[in-house]
């Protein structure tokens, strides 16, 4: 596969700030601890699911400290629908302990900080600091990862060696470059049927049509 040239890294970057200047995520909260968990739901779950999830969650722990209190199967009763529902119900309550214990109630937005919470990896922490502060900061997902090698952006076969490549390729607007790839590859650039004769708007620069996965 052709790696792009730092002129077609340039015209994929332009093309995507410009479609996508606006792009914010797909998950639906109303606050920095509404949002930790969203994210925290969606890894190995779509954001619609999560979606559906979340009201109800939220609903019944509005709050770190009233989640970081909760019955474990109650937890695991509201989000049963979520891919690893057992996990994601003991991190949920541990990460709300924690937060309350260590950070007064308070979402730290401070990388070292959010990774010390329980469900909380770097791509989880990156995607809360991109969505909620903006910052110039890259998250690899499996849409990104398969856009980012169908353009010839990266052969890198892990989805945090790819992050590296796409931070070092493209330096800023990282925040809305990630919004953008996300989207351009749920609903344009799919892994199965990519909508490259309909609806891609820089299928010139595309170097393979392959449905690149993170090992």
């Amino acid at each position: 596969m052709k790696k792009a040239t730092r002129k077609e890294i340039e015209a994929i970057k332009v093309a995507l700030l410009e479609r996508y200047s606006d792009a914010v995520t797909e998950l639906t909260y109303s606050n920095a601890y509404e949002l930790v968990i969203a994210v925290a739901l969606s890894a190995q779950c779509t954001d619609k699911r999560v979606n559906l999830i979340t009201p109800a969650l939220f609903k019944a722990y509005p709050t770190p400290e009233a989640l970081a209190h909760a019955d474990i199967e109650e937890v695991k009763a509201l989000i049963q629908s979520c891919s690893f529902f057992n996990n994601k119900a003991i991190n949920l309550i541990a990460m709300a302990k924690r937060v309350i214990e260590v950070y007064g109630g308070e979402i730290p937005m401070d990388e070292k900080e959010l990774v010390t919470l329980a469900g909380v990896g770097q791509k989880t922490a990156h995607v809360v600091l991109i969505e909620y502060t903006q910052a110039n900061l890259m998250a690899v997902d499996t849409h990104v990862f398969r856009v980012s090698h169908r353009l010839g952006l990266s052969d890198d076969l892990s989805a945090v060696a790819t992050e590296e490549t796409l931070v070092k390729k493209f330096k800023t607007n990282l925040h809305q470059l990630h919004q953008g790839l996300v989207l351009f590859g749920r609903y344009i650039c799919t892994a199965k049927n990519p909508k490259c004769d309909t609806e891609c708007f820089i299928s010139e620069l595309c170097k393979s049509k392959d449905g690149f996965k993170p090992r």
